[in-house]
């Protein structure tokens, strides 16, 4: 699009990208918010590491941890023998995209919020923390600041999730748009 709108966003996600400040986009369902943690993600300094997409809403709440941050052998009934490499250590060296993060459960926002302070993951089951070097992309379609308030979503991590902000304007915000997306999706 060439809409102001989109523009703005454009250029809130070049600043984005300039830095590796942990980064909210905010945006309806259907916005484009993946396309636009992965086009921060090639335009930043960690284009050649990993670039690890997460729907925080898609993983049930049980299992949450050991998705984001891997588990020992035995930690639980069924675990991996051997154990298994949680998505911040799969992201060591790139960026981390977690979707939907306004869904996540309370206990898992404790324990990112732990790894946004520390820069540590410990795996389910583990006794000792590994460091990890990792950017934080998140998004989420949900007013945060509402979530905040209601008691949904923790005040602290919402404030180091949000260190940049970039909000993706819905298309029906942007109707200049419509003709320049049509005329791409027909070549």
């Amino acid at each position: 699009g060439q809409s102001r709108a989109i523009e703005d966003a454009l250029h809130l996600g070049r600043i984005a990208s300039r830095s590796d400040s942990t980064t909210l986009i905010l945006g309806e369902s259907g916005t484009g918010k993946e396309l636009f943690a992965q086009a921060i993600h090639n335009a930043s300094e960690r284009a050649s590491g990993a670039f690890v997409a997460v729907n925080c809403g898609a993983i049930p709440r049980e299992l949450v941890q050991s998705e984001l941050f891997g588990h020992v052998e035995g930690a639980f009934t069924g675990s991996a023998r051997g154990g298994s490499a949680g998505k911040f250590e799969l992201a060591d060296g790139g960026t981390i995209f977690l979707d939907e993060i306004g869904d996540m459960s309370f206990d898992a926002q404790v324990s990112l919020l732990r790894v946004l302070q520390e820069g540590e993951v410990t795996r389910v089951g583990a006794k000792k923390s590994q460091r990890v070097d990792v950017r934080i992309i998140a998004a989420t379609h949900r007013n945060l600041s509402e979530e905040v308030r209601a008691g949904r979503f923790r005040e602290d991590l919402f404030f180091r999730l949000a260190v940049a902000r970039v909000r993706i304007p819905p298309l029906r915000e942007r109707a200049e748009d419509i003709p320049h997306i049509a005329s791409a999706l027909a070549d």
